[in-house]
C-alpha cells in the first residue's frame, strides 16, 4: 500500500508541468516552436538640460510630463538555439508637440554555447528600422531643429553578444552591441520660415528654395552595453535590476538632396550645409532600471517596472536631460 502510494506521488510530480521560463529573465530564450510577446506601456518626467539647442528654442529647464511609451518585443523559437525576434517602440510628447516610432528592430538570435554548469553565450543580429518612417522637422537660424517625430531615417545593422550565469535563483548577465547606421536622404525638413541672413527678413523661398527640403546625412557608429541581475524568488516572484549605457553619435549632413536651380539659392544652400557637417548633436545615456513580477499563470506574467536616466548631452542636442524617469507595467504571455 505504502508502495503503492510512493508511485502514484511520483507519478504525479513527473506528470506536472514544468513552470514556465520567466520573461524577465536577460537570458531567456524562446524553444522551438514557443512563441512569446513583452508589451509595455509607460510614462515618463523630464525636466530638459540647458544645451544652446534647448536655449534657442526657450526650453531650457523646461518639463515634459506626461510623456507616453508603448513597446513590444516578440519572437518565435526556430529551434531550442535559435529565435526570430523583434521589438518596436512608440513616444508621444505633447509638450513639445512631438510622436512617432522612437525604436524599432526585427533579426535573429543564437546560443552556440550553454554549459552544464548554466554559462550561456548569444550572438545576434537585427535590422535597425529607423528608415521606416522618414525623418520629419522644421529649421529656423533662431531656434534650429524642431522634430516631429523620433525617426532617424536611416536603416541599419545591429550586431552583439549576450553573456551570462545562472546560480540557482540568480541570474547574472551582460551585453555589447554596435548600431551601424546608413546615410540616406529619408527626411522632410520644413525651412518655410528661414530667412537669409542680412536681408531685413527675406524668406529663403525668394532665393528659388522649396519650403521642404531633403539631406543627404551621414553614416554613424552607437554603442550600447549593459548589466543585469535577476533573482527568482519562488515560482511566482521574480525581481530584476540592471545598467545600460546608450551612445548616440552625432549626426552630420553631407549634401542638399533637393535640387535647387537658382545659383542664389544653392549659395546660399551649400553654405548652410557646410556649417551642418557636424551637428554636435549627439548625446550619452545612462540607464539604471528596475523590475518585480508575478506569475499570474504559466502563460501570463505581469511585471512593474522603474528607470532612471543620466545623461550627457553635447550642444546641440535636444536630447540632454536634468531628470528623466520613467514608471511602467509589462505585460508578458507565453505560449
Amino acid at each position: 500500500m505504502k508502495k503503492g502510494l510512493k508511485l502514484a506521488v511520483a507519478a504525479s510530480v513527473l506528470a506536472t508541468p514544468a513552470m514556465a521560463a520567466n520573461l524577465e529573465n536577460p537570458l531567456y530564450l524562446p524553444t522551438a516552436g514557443e512563441f512569446y510577446s513583452k508589451t509595455g506601456a509607460g510614462v515618463m518626467y523630464k525636466v530638459t538640460d540647458d544645451t544652446d539647442a534647448n536655449k534657442l528654442k526657450d526650453h531650457a529647464g523646461a518639463t515634459e510630463f506626461p510623456i507616453w511609451r508603448v513597446s513590444e518585443e516578440l519572437g518565435i523559437g526556430i529551434t531550442d538555439s535559435i529565435a526570430l525576434r523583434g521589438s518596436f517602440a512608440y513616444t508621444q510628447a505633447d509638450d513639445i508637440d512631438r510622436k512617432g516610432l522612437n525604436h524599432g528592430r526585427l533579426g535573429l538570435i543564437w546560443r552556440p554555447i550553454e554549459t552544464t554548469d548554466n554559462i550561456v553565450l548569444d550572438v545576434y543580429a537585427d535590422a535597425h528600422l529607423g528608415g521606416i518612417n522618414k525623418m520629419r522637422g522644421s529649421y529656423t537660424l533662431e531656434h534650429g531643429f524642431k522634430y516631429d517625430n523620433y525617426s532617424n531615417g536611416r536603416w541599419g545593422a545591429d550586431v552583439g553578444l549576450r553573456f551570462g550565469k545562472t546560480w540557482s535563483k540568480l541570474t547574472t548577465s551582460a551585453f555589447v552591441e554596435v548600431l551601424k547606421t546608413f546615410g540616406s536622404n529619408n527626411n522632410v525638413i520644413d525651412v518655410s520660415g528661414l530667412k537669409v541672413p542680412g536681408s531685413g527678413g527675406l524668406l529663403v523661398s525668394a532665393l528659388g528654395i522649396p519650403d521642404e527640403i531633403s539631406v543627404d546625412l551621414k553614416s554613424t557608429t552607437e554603442i550600447n552595453f549593459g548589466l543585469n541581475a535577476f533573482y527568482q524568488l519562488d515560482d511566482r516572484w521574480s525581481f530584476g535590476g540592471g545598467f545600460k549605457y546608450n551612445h548616440h553619435a552625432d549626426n552630420g549632413v553631407k549634401s542638399l538632396s533637393t535640387e535647387v536651380t537658382n545659383p542664389a539659392g544653392q549659395t546660399f544652400a551649400d553654405g548652410l550645409i557646410s556649417q551642418l557637417k557636424d551637428m554636435n548633436d549627439g548625446f550619452d545615456e545612462y540607464i539604471v532600471s528596475l523590475a518585480v513580477a508575478n506569475q499570474l499563470t504559466d502563460n501570463v506574467q505581469v511585471a512593474l517596472y522603474g528607470e532612471y536616466t543620466f545623461d550627457t548631452a553635447h550642444a546641440n542636442s535636444q536630447n540632454g536631460s536634468d531628470v528623466k524617469a520613467e514608471l511602467g507595467v509589462r505585460l508578458n504571455l507565453q505560449f
